[in-house]
């Protein structure tokens, strides 16, 4: 996972439409007609708003340079905002930003922000607040976000509402990569995470993490316009989805995430609720193994992992169906530059036999699955198991707790299950998930290709758009055949909802109205 002016002419002579994705390029389809229609009804202020979440564990924190999972980027929403936002059609908006130039070249944007907005502190935005906001994600920092800021050498005051970006490397991009939810900006200096003070619709009340956080509305009218309508919002941590779906239906909360698969129906046929659905937009299921060293650095091994499994078989056993075929790399087929020629991975029994063989390798081999990566990825990993013996290879699954997985599991182990948001470019998706190896704090596989890495950076500044998307079907092509990435389904988003909520709209990126449906939804 909307609202403000559009940019300025920019030096490109190009109108902000056709520099920036659109709701074609992601292919926003297949929505449920209620939903569609909520966001017609006009606003009404009061209530409060009761979530059931999944995407969250004890080790949360308040601290946007940690935050990497579905309940912190929504509470950070809450509390916060980006510079810039993600439309419900995919476009890029102003959001902290009220309009922006970039030169030629792409490498030297100018920001203007907004007047008239205030922290809670009571302290007025201005161009400070956003440099050491940005600044926080540059360095030597621990901020998983900062890939997206790696080719940015100065960030300048020109005035206490414009903020100038100088990069070594230009990016066309760049308005994406901001609305990612770590940038978020704070007051210059501010240092006390466990006291919010933001720019957003919504105080803190309490915040337990892993069990529960509650929110009030600030006082006065809200700086966006017939946003930041609740009262208050309360957000359970539900990561059993069997508990997260009976919470809904016994109306114990207005709304859920992550409604899985083998449910959906149930839900589509209450009239007491609604489901969204945005098929091919969803989280991307996979295994992921590191390359860099031990067993994965062999490549014949890594192969016989992407041939040796079903992941047909995932698609319609697991998720019913409300799911599209991986392939390896985590750009979705809906996707402005997703290579439509591309070679599928299909399964392949005798080839996977033929690399394992190969590979010398004769012991099992592990992976990790758990609850706190994604909830089916014990029943993707047995159907894994079962596709790889028919090559005869035997891989042994370790089922561990989900709480702290992220933390002490994934990218501390050989081989585990993973899965990455839609992101909302070819740009991002790619070059968070697999850019500059062991240097990319969110690079899980450590690949690390010099040819991928050139071809991105020139991607990024190719204004010819046949060229660009040559480049990206290479880039790729380069990720499925390489990367310890084993991507096996895009799933489509799936909320379910109180029909009395309004404002769910289907998002260019996120569910749940692109984590934002306690700042843009409302009671009828």
């Amino acid at each position: 996972m909307d609202k403000f002016d559009s940019a300025t002419q920019s030096a490109l002579m190009m109108d902000r439409r056709s520099l920036l994705v659109g709701a074609s390029a992601l292919g926003l389809t297949g929505l449920i007609a209620p939903i569609s229609s909520m966001a017609q009804d006009k606003p009404k202020k009061g209530g409060t708003l009761r979530m059931g979440l999944g995407g969250g564990t004890a080790s949360d924190s308040l601290d946007p340079l940690a935050e990497s999972d579905a309940v912190p980027f929504m509470i950070g929403y809450m509390l916060y905002n980006n510079l810039f936002e993600v439309a419900d059609d995919g476009s890029v908006k102003g959001e902290l930003v009220e309009s922006w130039d970039v030169k030629p070249g792409a490498a030297d944007w100018t920001l203007k922000l907004r007047n008239g907005v205030t922290f809670t502190s009571g302290k007025a935005l201005d161009a400070d607040d956003v440099i050491y906001s940005l600044n926080l994600h540059r360095g030597e920092t621990k901020s998983g976000a900062k890939v997206l800021l790696a080719d940015v050498t100065d960030i300048k005051k020109i005035s206490a509402n414009q903020v100038q970006i100088l990069m070594k490397n230009g990016n066309l991009d760049l308005p994406y990569n901001l609305c990612a939810p770590n940038f978020l900006i704070v007051p210059n200096g501010f240092k006390d995470w466990k006291k919010p003070n933001g720019t957003g619709a919504f105080t803190l009340e309490d915040f337990n993490p892993g069990v529960r956080a509650s929110f009030k509305r600030k006082a006065g009218e809200f700086w966006k316009a017939n946003r930041g309508n609740f009262d208050r919002v309360e957000v359970t941590y539900i990561n059993d989805p069997t508990a997260r779906v009976n919470a809904l239906i016994s109306n114990q909360v207005d709304v859920i995430n992550r409604v899985p698969a083998r449910t959906a129906a149930l839900l589509s046929t209450n009239k007491n609720l609604v489901l969204s659905r945005s098929a091919g937009t969803g989280n991307r299921y996979g295994f992921a193994a590191q390359t860099d060293k031990g067993l994965f650095a062999n490549k014949d091994l890594l192969l016989s992992m992407k041939y040796g499994i079903d992941r047909k078989k995932i698609v319609e056993n697991v998720f019913s169906g409300y799911a599209s075929v991986g392939n390896d790399h985590t750009v979705g087929a809906k996707m402005k530059f997703y290579d439509k020629s591309q070679a599928l991975t299909s399964y392949d029994p005798d080839k996977a036999a033929f690399h394992f063989k190969k590979s010398g390798i004769t012991s099992p081999i592990e992976l990790m699955v758990s609850d706190g990566a994604f909830n089916e990825s014990a029943d993707c990993g047995q159907i894994f198991q079962e596709s790889l013996s028919k090559a005869g290879i035997k891989l042994e699954l370790k089922r561990v707790s989900g709480d702290g997985y992220w933390d002490n599991v994934w990218m501390k182990v050989p081989f585990c299950a993973t899965y990455w948001n839609n992101l909302p470019t070819v740009d991002i998706q790619l070059s968070r998930a697999f850019a500059n190896g062991a240097a990319n704090s969110w690079n899980e596989t450590r690949f690390d290709n010099a040819d991928f890495n050139r071809l991105m950076t020139s991607a990024r500044v190719e204004m010819d758009e046949k060229k660009r998307a040559q480049m990206y079907a290479e880039c790729q092509s380069i990720v499925r055949l390489e990367s310890g990435l084993v991507c096996f389904a895009v799933a489509d988003y799936l909320d379910g909802a109180s029909a009395k909520l309004k404002g769910l709209s289907i998002s260019g990126r996120y569910d749940l109205a692109d984590l934002r449906i306690p700042e843009k939804g409302w009671f009828a």
